[in-house]
C-alpha cells in the first residue's frame, strides 16, 4: 500500500542513485561509454527506497539511520551487479571467457574493479550521507502523514 514514508523513500533514493552514478561518471576513465547508468541506478533507488526505507518507516530516527545505510549498500551492490552482468554478457559474445564458470566468475571480478573505482572519499562520504539522509526523510514523512 502506498504511504508517504514510501513515497518519500523512493524520492530520495532515485535522487541519491542518480547523484551517485553522476559521480561515478566523472571517476570513470576518458572515453568510457555510460549509456543509461544515471538513469537505470535511478530506477533501482527508487524500487529500494520504495521497498526496504519506506517499508521499515516509522520506528524512529536511529532505527532509520540503519535502514538508510542498509538500502544505501544495498543500491550499491545491485547496482555494481547488474552492471556487472550486462558487461559479463558484451564480454562472453567477444568470446573473452573460457566457459560458462569463467563468465560468472568474472561477474565478481568485474564488480571488484568497478568498486574499487567508488572507493573514493567523495563517493564514499555522498553514499553514507545520502542514505542516513534518505532514511531520515522518510521516517519524517511516516511520523507526518500516515
Amino acid at each position: 500500500m502506498p504511504t508517504a514514508a514510501k513515497l518519500f523513500g523512493a524520492a530520495a533514493f532515485a535522487l541519491l542513485g542518480w547523484f551517485a552514478a553522476n559521480m561515478y561518471t566523472g571517476l570513470m576513465p576518458e572515453g568510457a561509454q555510460t549509456g543509461l547508468l544515471r538513469e537505470i541506478v535511478a530506477f533501482l533507488g527508487v524500487i529500494i527506497g520504495w521497498r526496504v526505507v519506506g517499508g521499515n518507516a516509522g520506528k524512529g530516527y536511529n532505527a532509520a539511520t540503519g535502514t538508510g545505510l542498509r538500502a544505501g549498500i544495498i543500491l550499491v551492490f545491485f547496482a555494481l551487479l547488474g552492471f556487472s552482468i550486462y558487461e559479463m554478457v558484451l564480454l562472453s559474445m567477444q568470446m573473452r571467457y573460457a566457459g560458462p564458470v569463467d563468465a560468472v566468475l568474472g561477474v565478481f571480478d568485474l564488480m571488484m574493479d568497478y568498486g574499487r573505482v567508488m572507493l573514493t572519499i567523495e563517493m564514499i562520504g555522498t553514499l553514507v550521507v545520502g542514505s542516513v539522509l534518505g532514511g531520515w526523510f522518510a521516517e519524517f514523512a511516516s511520523r507526518h502523514w500516515k
